[in-house]
């Protein structure tokens, strides 16, 4: 869901890397129903699913969100591998956070006083906003995709896209901080990605100018 290469190789790496984003969707499924079948389909499995996958959509939306940077500054195996593999990890993160909308819709349905307890108007309007992003990205992640978009306008969709989500991230863990220390966690993940790719870009504008 960041930029990506197009062309016969980017296109092979691309199908070879398929194999990612389903096991990372067969493990998100599997992880889901096992809360659900163990906890119960009612308020409490919604709300650990709803727990589980916050997490895992942050850890996937990093790793694909840092992976253009991490490369330029540590170039190495893992960071190549995660360039290569930052659209399946993007996508991965969008099923992720599909399924953390329909525990949430449950949720809601099951138990609209908890629901109402746990969010509120202005929430929604902004989590609704990420969605919206998340789907476009989502749905722009194909090579067709930027040659119908025109490279110029897929690439500021998603310079857009991933900042707003980055963003969301923040406020929505960071409005939380007051209930739980731990909220701060993710806020400073985040933050700290945000740091690396100012460095890498600041770092790659240094290279061109003295070349």
């Amino acid at each position: 869901m960041t930029a990506m290469t197009t062309g016969t190789t980017a296109t092979k790496g691309c199908n070879e890397s398929w194999r990612l984003f389903w096991t990372l969707t067969l493990a998100l499924a599997a992880m889901t129903l096992g809360f659900l079948f163990v906890i119960g389909w009612d308020t409490d499995g919604y709300r650990m699913v709803i727990r589980a996958t916050a997490r895992t959509s942050l850890v996937l939306f990093l790793a694909a969100f840092a992976a253009s940077a991490a490369v330029k500054l540590w170039p190495g195996a893992l960071t190549r591998w995660l360039r290569r593999n930052r659209r399946q990890l993007g996508l991965g993160f969008a099923m992720s956070h599909f399924i953390h909308a329909l525990a949430i819709i449950a949720l809601w349905k099951t138990d609209p006083g908890v629901f109402w307890v746990l969010t509120n108007p202005k929430s929604i309007v902004t989590g609704g906003t990420a969605y919206l992003f998340i789907a476009l990205l989502a749905a722009t992640s194909f090579d067709r995709m930027v040659k119908t978009l025109g490279l110029k306008a897929w690439a500021r969709l998603h310079w857009w896209g991933v900042w707003i989500v980055a963003l969301s991230f923040i406020f929505t863990n960071g409005k939380r901080i007051p209930l739980s220390g731990w909220y701060a966690l993710p806020v400073a993940l985040v933050v700290a990605v945000i740091v690396l790719r100012v460095v890498a870009g600041r770092k790659l504008r240094t290279a061109a100018a003295l070349a």
